[in-house]
């Protein structure tokens, strides 16, 4: 069990820290030609190397529901689990639709009225487009439950093999019924499942899926890089999308790496994991807060390769600080699932 926390402790801080990267040089990514072009691509690269967070998320929520072996009351899941979801993402979308209209000229009502208005299709906030395909994983949770506890492994495997398929499919722009976001989303729920319980921490494994991790990567950054110098404006396609497969690869090699390395470290390294892991939603969900400055005035000025990291300890750790400070009493506890 110890092995088990540490694991997921190492997995909740690095998937944190890379979703805050990915925030803070969202200003770089569209300053091809206006910015020396080593600060351009330092940032794209960034963002292109650190786009596996968000399925990492995923993957752990797959490999710890799916290895519940409680039977399943469907008023105690909907109870505790997607309602402890679900309302504190009402709470903060109306917090981050009045936020939205806040900017360096001062509040303006009638766009946080409109932000609010479109928030049944389009998130209040940037970060908040998580939840929009997150919560309706819940809904196939239960499936996917029911098939680890009849034993069925093969159905697991050949799922992951076909949606894998569908995974590069959909980055090649071969399009079909599989674009379906829930589709897409789903896969990492049994494949979180099938890394934490199924496969083996030998040192080949580990080997193997880094490099493959590691292709993934240089890849992506390449495709990224390169495609948007040829038409002089910044341009992804799909490579930065969370539901192909280079970028499935890169999350299954920040798992299986985490999983691996998570003995190696110290007992006192570990408390401060375990500190920040446990505070890890609320600064997911917070930390665009201790942002807006930046946004907002303009406080992104110079070479990215020390601004994101500025900005990631001052934001990740303002945001540390509130998420600590609301779950010290009930009364706000409840605001960070």
């Amino acid at each position: 069990m110890r092995e088990r926390v540490r694991f997921f402790d190492l997995l909740r801080c690095v998937a944190a820290v890379a979703v805050i990267a990915i925030h803070v040089l969202a200003p770089y990514r569209h300053e091809l030609g206006i910015i020396p072009f080593d600060q351009w691509a330092t940032a794209v690269s960034i963002n292109s190397i650190s786009r596996w967070a968000v399925p990492v998320f995923i993957l752990i929520t797959g490999a710890l529901m799916l290895s519940d072996k409680r039977d399943f009351e469907f008023g105690y899941y909907v109870k505790r689990r997607l309602g402890k979801v679900m309302l504190p993402f009402l709470v903060w979308s109306l917090f981050y639709a009045y936020l939205s209209g806040w900017s360096a000229q001062g509040f303006d009502g009638q766009v946080a009225q409109q932000v609010l208005v479109e928030s049944p299709s389009h998130a209040t906030y940037y970060h908040l487009g998580f939840f929009y395909y997150f919560i309706p994983l819940y809904f196939v949770i239960p499936f996917f439950q029911w098939v680890v506890k009849q034993g069925n492994d093969g159905a697991l495997y050949a799922y992951v093999a076909i949606w894998l398929a569908t995974s590069l499919l959909y980055l090649l722009g071969i399009n079909g019924p599989w674009n379906a976001e829930l589709w897409l989303y789903s896969g990492y729920l049994p494949l979180g499942y099938l890394l934490y319980q199924k496969l083996p921490m030998k040192r080949a494994v580990v080997i193997g899926f880094t490099w493959l991790g590691i292709a993934a990567l240089m890849l992506t950054v390449f495709m990224v890089i390169t495609n948007s110098v040829e038409l002089g404006k910044y341009t992804v396609g799909r490579w930065l999308s969370y539901k192909t497969l280079n970028v499935v690869l890169a999350a299954s090699m920040i798992f299986v790496v985490c999983r691996y390395v998570s003995d190696f470290i110290s007992p006192r390294g570990h408390k401060v994991v375990e500190f920040v892991s446990q505070y890890s939603l609320g600064i997911y969900i917070l930390h665009p807060i201790f942002l807006w400055p930046m946004k907002a005035f303009g406080w992104d000025e110079g070479h990215p390769i020390w601004v994101i990291p500025l900005w990631v300890m001052v934001s990740g750790g303002g945001a540390l600080a509130l998420s600590w400070l609301l779950a010290r009493t009930k009364k706000t506890a409840w605001l960070l699932p």
